[in-house]
């Protein structure tokens, strides 16, 4: 699962360090004031020799899954978790933090940004190398200098990030050029508000579409962006709706973005989903039908098999803030409200990442330690079947995303 905003000014200045993984709520002051722990790189014994045979390994998870945590200095690193579910190793060892990061799909390199600058490295760890230098930060107006927000094309060969707008890194050439400059107003006296900001957040698996952030002064939207034609599509009929900053997931064609939202704030609790060839927003459940209740989703992820699988509850209107709902493991037909079922009986109260195995049989969570914690949290297995138990996979991760 992808990034979450807070949209007064002062967060908008914070998304764009951050825009690949936004909030909802407060953001704490940094992650490493919440985990102590340092993740070490762990092996497996050798075998011993035996002429019995030994028995097969069967892998926990499909892929590899990278994820942020803290080193021993307390600072933001990029980590891999293996197919087994429990050797993890640390890939970068930046003397500032990474502020954000994303997987190469073809062969698992990592694109990061650290002190203002976007680095790769291989999946290995080796052949760290800078690619863009956004210089000295603008304390005062971080949108004008920071970059952020790095995405790795699905053939590898483009990275798109945030720098003054919309880019995209060649990995051929070697050069990047700005596609979508930031619209930024000068109001006089040295004060510049942004009017809007573009931010990339996540390819469609061929490649030919963009999900980004457009934000606001106040506020945010997801737009689709076409590579080949330099064509923006906003979103239309969105009023209230949170559909921006991560929180979306692609269909698998392409065709469709959906999203959901399980606070009440700024933007009302809802299910939706999006066309994107002409940005139509459709509304499948309605954050506030009228009857008295506030409907809460989160996580929405149509499968192969048809359905989607998402979080849902449906809980009383009783006039009080919703930090994050307890929302269930629920499937559906695609419109979100046909046959819907509860798939297990656990409520997740303060999840604030998910992130889908391809196939939907199971969803890796981020449950924080405390309500007051917005970014990450011990990473668990969640298998929709219910019969099944719940895996505790690493006491903190963010950002969680495939590896190839």
């Amino acid at each position: 699962m992808k990034k979450r905003f807070l949209f007064a000014l002062s967060a908008l200045f914070l998304i764009t360090l951050a825009c690949a993984n936004p909030v909802s709520g407060t953001t704490p002051a940094n992650v490493e004031t919440i985990v102590a722990s340092t993740f070490a790189a762990l092996t497996v014994p050798a075998p011993e020799i035996s002429a019995t045979p030994q028995p097969l390994t069967v892998d926990l998870l499909p892929h590899s899954m990278y994820f942020l945590s803290n080193d021993g200095a307390g600072l933001a690193q990029v980590y891999r978790l293996e197919k087994d579910g429990k050797t993890v190793t640390q890939l970068t060892f930046e003397p500032a933090k990474v502020e954000d990061y994303d997987v190469s799909s073809v062969d698992g390199s990592v694109v990061y940004v650290s002190n203002n600058q976007l680095l790769t490295v291989n999946a290995d760890g080796s052949n760290r190398s800078m690619v863009v230098d956004g210089g000295p930060s603008d304390e005062n107006n971080p949108f004008l200098t920071n970059i952020s927000s790095p995405v790795w094309s699905p053939n590898g060969q483009t990275i798109a990030f945030g720098y003054k707008g919309l880019n995209f890194y060649s990995i051929v050439s070697g050069q990047y050029n700005n596609v979508l400059a930031d619209q930024i107003n000068d109001i006089g006296n040295g004060f510049l508000v942004p009017q809007e900001l573009y931010r990339p957040e996540e390819y469609t698996a061929d490649g030919s579409k963009l999900v980004i952030t457009v934000g606001y002064y106040e506020g945010a939207s997801a737009a689709i962006y076409y590579p080949n034609g330099n064509a923006l599509v906003r979103l239309n009929g969105s009023e209230g709706a949170f559909i921006c900053c991560g929180r979306t997931n692609w269909t698998a064609d392409g065709s469709a973005l959906f999203a959901g939202y399980a606070s009440i704030g700024m933007y009302g609790p809802g299910l939706w989903r999006v066309d994107s060839a002409t940005g139509n927003v459709t509304t499948l459940i309605n954050g506030d039908p009228g009857n008295g209740t506030f409907n809460f989703a989160d996580a929405p992820y149509l499968a192969p098999d048809g359905q989607l699988y998402f979080f849902f509850v449906s809980l009383p209107n009783n006039n009080e803030f919703v930090n994050r709902a307890p929302v269930r493991l629920v499937r559906s037909a695609a419109d979100g409200v046909t046959n819907r079922i509860v798939l297990r009986p656990e409520s997740f109260e303060n999840m604030n990442e998910a992130l889908w195995a391809p196939d939907a049989s199971f969803v890796i969570v981020a449950n924080a330690p405390i309500q007051a914690v917005y970014q990450g949290g011990a990473a668990e297995l969640v298998y929709i079947d219910g019969q099944k138990g719940i895996i505790s996979l690493l006491p903190f991760a963010m950002e969680m995303k495939w590896g190839p």
